[in-house]
């Protein structure tokens, strides 16, 4: 999606982030007296309009620990919204809603033990 069918309520969120990541690096460029890109690949952003989509992208993200060598199981990932979905403590994650996406927190479970195909998904998200 490009800049001029971006919806107006999300341009305000991008240019957030835009300022939070040009702030970054200008100070680890100050501190460290470098200069250039913190990071190897530009920001890519992309709308999440549907709720397949939405659902996909939380087991990917809940999964992507186990993909990268980290642990063998999303609930020992303590750095991860996994376990705050299935926690009662209070948070700002709209875990309720998160749930809804898989009916219940028993799918839920179920359906982040199954094997993710990483490199299916990374195709898809890349459409």
């Amino acid at each position: 999606m490009n800049d001029e069918n971006t919806p107006i309520h999300l341009k305000a969120i991008h240019q957030h982030f835009s300022n939070l990541f040009n702030a970054y690096s200008k100070y680890i460029n100050s501190k460290y007296q470098r200069t250039g890109s913190l990071f190897e690949r530009p920001f890519k952003r992309k709308l999440v309009d549907d709720e397949t989509y939405f659902r996909t992208l939380i087991l990917y993200i809940h999964n992507n620990p186990i993909h990268h060598g980290f642990t063998d199981m999303a609930i020992d990932y303590l750095w991860s919204s996994y376990l705050t979905c299935l926690s009662d403590k209070p948070t700002k994650l709209k875990r309720k809603e998160v749930m809804e996406y898989f009916d219940d927190e028993a799918n839920f479970k179920f359906m982040h033990q199954q094997q993710v195909d990483f490199i299916k998904i990374d195709e898809w998200l890349e459409i």
